[in-house]
């Protein structure tokens, strides 16, 4: 029976090792072994190439030799991937299946906006930097400009936390005497220029081209000085069907530093020490020990939702979003909000040879705060100095106050009783025809319509500290801004003999703005304070002096311009631009000006010579020389006589009634001989790839020089009916070099590492400032506005140096009693010695607010369905003036009543009334390296028939920062004529912000 037992599991398990050895044939004869080589199409090996069995996770990796094996069934798809390469699909139908991979010219193919037309990326002779919009900086984005910190090489921009802020942005240096929009670049908004970038948000932009060179930007001539932003936004889709995305976030922003100041117990301890008396202004028995730093700080809630339809077909396309931002700033009281609208329809006729699009957008904004500028008016001010020893509010529930103390209010009654409300309004409608005359030449006809509009509000209330005396104020003033714009302009594009490509673009351009529109009243004088500023004739009292006035300034520009692209099989490229523009703005003499620009490419591994080198996958030189101009910033008045109301006059008629009437007088001189600013820029730059095209880069070197710089200089009232001249006079030069490094260090199946960095240097100098007929020896600039010292300013701009020169008094340490002192020179410059009581011919040169190098450095990695991006960016060798320790590190600030840094009680003494005197012993180094942005997402794919992706991500904003600098941060205002300078009124704490998005497409 065992026998028979022992002889049946034999038979059992003889049968089971048949089946097994049948399907294990079976398996290995369906699982064909495919082996093969990978090259190029030169025959080179290619090692690292993916191959993957479409559809399945089975894949394998070429070799340093280029071999691969593989099983996998004949009939099934394998695909080959390699950076660089076009990926190819093979169908198994052999066992050794050998590959060429041929280079993938997509990124020289990729379209870029050149200004009135589009060209491909390799034939480009200019510097151009695109940024796609999955590039772009992630954070609580209130302008397109802060997606581009770090991102372009010779941008330099500097965001600020504050919700109604803006980002200081320069290109390549400061080239003007002029502030605001006079140093920024020119925007393009869809082939619309000089639109207003707050009508778009940033989940609508396709993409972000930087006009950085002259040869570049000329062909917008008199607006192009400091560089052109062409923004291009999503447009609807041909393919017939329908897509609805979503995206949204939620946003925490937290301050990441606040000052330390002195608390209660360390105020009276230094106080007693030092025999100073507070009973004056506090309860000395029962102080209060109040941080009003915490008062007024919170935690800022924002929360995004973009909602887009896209779709269409080959006739007609269509797109059209809205946008939801709400934003909290992290001081009490300062709020935004903001709905953007955009609509956007194509379509084809005339046997579609005619293009229509038009489009509508508009945008309505609402920004909230408290006082946050001027001398002691400052909630960003007061929650420092305001004694720690007093509480918030008094026993009956009104807010404490002291006015006995100089410019002393209280820090949340600023921010409850003295309201700055702003809306602004934004309507743009644009329309747009292309003719395809023929094959390659278009006639294209572009209308602009829009309009601008600010309502402007403040209340102070009754229980208003800065005003209560006026028992409720109110103020209200309208402005608004209306710009018209036609431009048409034929495009012509034919190629030779398969070789001989070129490109003709002509144009016309008028428009119109008529800015500044507006009118306002002040009174004052409430029974009560319900109504705050939205019934004005309730108030008692108001002041003839009170009526604001604008004066309405008309300006026109009329341009003709023109373009002349040339390339020889894509190896030696060539164009040029003219542009003639127009201008009211300037003197009669000086209406016109013409701004020319020329630059060639030579890409030389098109050579034959190059053809079989294995080193350079691209490799392209640049050279270009423009001229463009700066008409940015003016009003219609800037070249004209201008007369207004500079005072009052006691009228008594014969019958002895006495009348107050209007002193009539200058208040600006003509100068017909006004003119354009013009900026040159000599531009050489080499374009390279390596490594089949994973290590790519550019480096630049610019020589950027403006002249005739506009100033209002000092004139004789015996020869002119005002005291200042506006006039041309001075030169500004800027000279850089600019580096960009692309790569791909790692790149597997399933796992990716990319990373970019650029880096800029910049010097700026100012070359002149007088001539014969107008002359300054300097210009004195940022007094720090510190007690006992006003008037001592801080930078001075002079011939030699930059714009942000620093020119200061040099602290020396102290004397024998503790006194701080200063280095003395003598007529000559020698140094003499010290002193305590230094003279304005003591100030010496102590640094530049102007960075030596600005960086920016991205990683992104991928790992299957998860991808993590870090950022960093930063700057070097610059200077910041903290102005805000200057004044809190003055020891007169506690026998006023007020409060000051904690460092006093260990490094002041109490004498020394020089402590606080502007020197550059408050002057630090501004160098940092910030992780900007760290990201983490996750990408689902399709999910089902309803989503066709899902993304989730998590970012976090100023995740930290290595620097020296003392003050609550180094990333601060760089725009101006007063760069460096960390201001204590208008400062905003910098805040590190938490968020999580979606975005998903249906």
């Amino acid at each position: 029976m065992l026998n028979v037992q022992l002889k049946g599991k034999r038979t059992w398990m003889q049968s089971l090792l048949l089946v097994m050895f049948l399907l294990s044939s079976t398996l290995a004869f369906a699982q064909n072994k495919v082996t093969g080589t990978v090259t190029d199409k030169t025959g080179a090996p290619l090692p690292g190439v993916n191959v993957l069995e479409k559809g399945t996770t089975n894949g394998s990796i070429t070799d340093v030799d280029g071999k691969y094996s593989i099983n996998v069934e004949k009939g099934k798809t394998l695909m080959f991937s390699y950076i660089g390469f076009t990926t190819r699909e093979v169908v198994v139908n052999q066992n050794v299946i050998d590959i060429a991979l041929q280079e993938d010219l997509q990124a020289l193919d990729e379209v870029v906006v050149i200004g009135y037309g589009s060209m491909t990326r390799k034939d480009v002779t200019s510097s151009i930097t695109t940024v796609k919009a999955e590039d772009m900086n992630v954070g609580v984005i209130t302008s397109p400009a802060q997606m581009l910190q770090g991102k372009v090489p010779g941008l330099t921009i500097a965001n600020t936390s504050d919700p109604n802020g803006s980002a200081s942005i320069s290109l390549r240096g400061a080239s003007s005497l002029r502030t605001g929009e006079a140093m920024e670049p020119y925007y393009v908004i869809d082939g619309v220029p000089g639109v207003s970038i707050s009508l778009v948000s940033p989940e609508d932009i396709e993409s972000i081209d930087v006009l950085r060179d002259a040869s570049a930007t000329a062909i917008y001539g008199s607006k192009a000085a400091n560089g052109v932003i062409i923004i291009t936004t999503k447009k609807g889709n041909q393919d017939g069907r329908t897509s609805v995305n979503y995206s949204g976030y939620v946003a925490w922003d937290n301050t990441m530093n606040t000052l330390d100041m002195m608390d209660a117990n360390e105020l009276l301890a230094y106080a007693n020490a030092n025999g100073v008396d507070l009973s004056n202004y506090c309860d000395i028995n029962n102080p209060a020990n109040t941080n009003w730093q915490d008062e007024v700080l919170r935690t800022g809630f924002s929360h995004n939702h973009n909602v887009s339809i896209n779709g269409g077909n080959k006739k007609t396309s269509y797109s059209a979003s809205i946008n939801f931002l709400e934003r909290q700033g992290v001081v009490k009281g300062t709020d935004m909000d903001r709905l953007n609208a955009r609509s956007y329809v194509k379509t084809k006729a005339l046997n579609d040879r005619l293009e229509i699009a038009l489009n509508l957008n508009a945008s309505v904004r609402n920004s909230s705060t408290g006082p946050t500028s001027g001398t002691g008016q400052s909630v960003l001010d007061a929650m420092y100095y305001y004694s720690p020893l007093v509480p918030v509010k008094n026993a009956d529930g009104t807010w404490y106050s002291d006015l006995q103390i100089s410019q002393n209010y209280n820090p949340l009654s600023m921010v409850n009783e003295d309201r700055y409300d702003t809306k602004e309004k934004l309507l743009q409608g644009t329309a747009q025809a292309t003719l395809h005359i023929i094959d390659g030449l278009d006639w294209n006809l572009n209308l602009s319509y829009q309009n601008q509009q600010y309502i402007y509000s403040i209340y102070n209330s009754s229980q208003s500290q800065i005003l209560g005396a006026k028992h409720g104020q109110a103020d209200r003033s309208t402005l608004e801004n209306i710009r018209k714009q036609m431009e048409t302009y034929i495009n012509w594009d034919h190629t030779f003999a398969d070789v001989h490509k070129v490109g003709v673009m002509l144009g016309y351009s008028w428009e119109q703005a008529d800015n500044n529109d507006g009118f306002g009243l002040r009174v004052y004088n409430f029974y009560n304070d319900d109504l705050g500023y939205h019934n004005m004739g309730m108030a008692n009292n108001m002041d003839i002096s009170d009526i604001i006035s604008n004066n309405l300034s008309t300006l026109r520009m009329i341009s003709f311009y023109g373009r002349v692209n040339y390339s020889f099989n894509s190896k030696y490229l060539l164009q040029a631009t003219v542009r003639r523009d127009g201008s009211s703005a300037f003197g009669v003499n000086n209406r016109w000006a013409t701004f020319p620009s020329v630059s060639a490419a030579w890409r030389i591994t098109e050579e034959e010579f190059m053809k079989n080198q294995h080193i350079f996958d691209d490799l392209k030189l640049r050279v270009g020389y423009g001229v463009s101009g700066n008409s940015l910033g003016f009003d219609a008045f800037i070249a004209r006589p201008l007369y207004g109301a500079t005072g009052w006059f006691t009228y008594v008629s014969p019958d002895g009634v006495s009348s107050e009437y209007r002193t009539l007088g200058a208040t600006r001189n003509s100068n017909p001989d006004l003119k354009w600013e013009s900026t040159s820029m000599f531009n050489i730059g080499l374009d390279f790839g390596f490594l089949n095209n994973r290590l790519t880069g550019t480096i630049e070197y610019y020589d950027k020089r403006t002249s005739d710089l506009i100033y209002d200089y000092p004139v004789s009232t015996n020869r002119y009916p005002f005291g200042t001249m506006t006039a041309n006079v001075g030169d500004i030069s800027n000279k850089g070099i600019e580096v960009t490094i692309n790569a791909i260090p790692v790149k597997t199946r399933n796992f990716t590492w990319t990373t970019s960095v650029n880096l800029s240097h910049n010097k700026n100098v100012v070359e002149k400032l007088t001539n014969a007929t107008y002359s300054v020896p300097y210009i004195d600039m940022a007094d720090p506005d510190v007690g006992g010292f006003s008037g001592t300013n801080v930078q001075r701009i002079m011939e030699g140096c930059p714009i942000g020169q620093f020119y200061t008094y040099e602290w020396a340490g102290y004397n024998e009693n503790g006194k701080s002192v200063f280095n003395d020179y003598d007529a000559d410059g020698n140094l003499v010695g010290t002193t305590d009581a230094p003279k304005d011919e003591d100030r010496r040169k102590t640094g530049s607010a102007q960075p030596k190098l600005t960086y920016g450095w991205n990683n992104e990695f991928t790992w299957k369905n998860w991808s993590l991006t870090a950022f960093f960016q930063g700057v070097a060798g610059n200077k910041i003036y903290n102005a805000t320790r200057n004044y809190y590190n003055n020891v007169g600030l506690v026998a006023a009543g007020k409060n000051a840094l904690s460092e006093i009680a260990t490094e002041q003494k109490f004498n020394d009334s020089n402590a606080q005197r502007p020197s550059d012993r408050y002057l630090e180094n501004g160098s940092y390296l910030r992780l900007a942005t760290l990201t983490l997402g996750y990408n689902f794919g399709k999910l089902g028939n309803w989503v066709n992706n899902l993304r989730l991500y998590a970012t976090c904003n100023n995740v930290f920062t290595i620097t020296g600098y003392k003050g609550l941060d180094p990333e601060i205002y760089l725009g101006g004529l007063t760069p460096g300078v960390d201001w204590r009124n208008t400062t905003y704490p910098r805040t590190r912000t938490f968020m999580v998005g979606v975005n998903v497409n249906f």
